[in-house]
């Protein structure tokens, strides 16, 4: 699960791809892509893209309106869930400047994306993922593995007690039922993150953008819901169609790095933006099916190593990253789907063993 966390503004996730390489081993892989055009911004299918969702999305609205209180409309919640999703995947490359380098319009599309249409903190978000991209994996450094409701190495089972113990000796067989309040975590974090007191890094004025955008989003889901269905079935429709969003963003995150090499201080000093992500990154296999379905993230290699890079250009940038990596003997993982979930729910089975052990 996500953790809040300390906001500062939020800029677009820097791309070490845009300015300086140095003499490592990453600059004659980044002047290739860049002769290759892979980091040119690719407006129109973007453009293209976002139109779809959103035509998407006003059919499933008239289907509701047009169902009415039915039982039927449920139906509904779970490609309402889809299109969410696409929004998520549109809101994180828009924060990588993925689609445009004018940064005003690039936060203005994620604003829509995650503020408006789901209802997470788009500052809250950057902030996390800035951090998480720098250092991806890194025991210390790194949210995404900061322990939580879940715990990813064995030393951070030390101390818990309680229910958090319980979980935490069976995290791998309740990873996926908990990720089904995924959609709801990242709206609990980010409406704490631009609401709490006593925090002044946020600018007043963003505060209050991100602010009214998030209600807007709360009001306007809630009145689509309470204007075409019964309370209950209302409350039902939310439940379904949260639960699969989160389960959806879940399975396109969990792949990427759960099991891969964790750096710390001893292990990690010296270690070049190459190393730093390819070890500690897994790629899935699959073809245009799978691209869709996990949003391009499945080239996560490609993606840790050059943020920027548009979606549709990571896989053309694959083979060249595959045949860098061999050359240089510097290991490339690339699996499976269900291959990629089996080792990030093995390596988290594996870290609650001392405590199955105990018990």
């Amino acid at each position: 699960m996500p953790q809040a966390a300390a906001i500062p503004v939020a800029e677009p996730i820097p791309d070490p791809a845009v300015g300086r390489a140095g003499g490592s081993d990453f600059t004659p892989l980044l002047r290739t892509v860049r002769e290759q055009g892979l980091l040119e911004r690719r407006v129109a299918w973007y453009a293209r893209g976002i139109t779809v969702n959103f035509l998407f999305l006003a059919a499933i609205v008239a289907g509701m309106v047009l169902l009415g209180p039915s039982w039927w409309t449920l139906l509904l919640a779970p490609p309402l869930a889809v299109v969410s999703a696409r929004m998520a995947f549109v809101g994180h490359d828009a924060g990588h400047a993925q689609i445009t380098s004018d940064r005003g319009r690039g936060r203005f599309i994620q604003l829509v994306h995650a503020n408006l249409m789901l209802g997470m903190s788009q500052e809250w978000w950057n902030d996390k993922h800035n951090r998480h991209h720098a250092n991806p994996n890194h025991i210390d450094k790194d949210p995404d593995v900061a322990a939580d409701i879940l715990v990813f190495t064995q030393h951070q089972t030390a101390g818990r007690t309680g229910l958090r113990r319980w979980l935490t000796r069976h995290q791998a067989w309740l990873f996926f039922p908990l990720t089904t309040l995924e959609g709801i975590a990242l709206k609990v974090y980010g409406f704490q993150a631009v609401f709490s007191r006593g925090d002044d890094r946020m600018p007043a004025r963003r505060r209050v953008t991100e602010g009214a955008l998030l209600a807007a989003h709360v009001v306007a889901y809630v009145t689509l819901l309470l204007t075409t269905m019964t309370v209950g079935q209302a409350i039902v429709f939310a439940l379904i169609n949260q639960m699969l969003l989160g389960l959806h963003l879940g399975m396109a995150f969990a792949p990427n790095h759960k099991g891969m090499e964790m750096p710390d201080p001893e292990n990690s000093e010296g270690w070049g933006h190459l190393r730093r992500q390819v070890l500690t990154s897994r790629n899935v296999r699959g073809g245009l099916l799978t691209d869709w379905f996990l949003g391009g993230l499945n080239y996560q290699i490609e993606h840790h190593l050059f943020p920027s890079m548009p979606r549709p250009h990571l896989r053309l940038a694959q083979p060249m990253v595959r045949a860098h990596c061999l050359s240089l003997g510097l290991p490339y993982t690339e699996t499976g789907l269900i291959e990629s979930y089996r080792q990030a729910l093995g390596h988290m089975h594996e870290v609650g063993e001392p405590l199955r052990a105990g018990a």
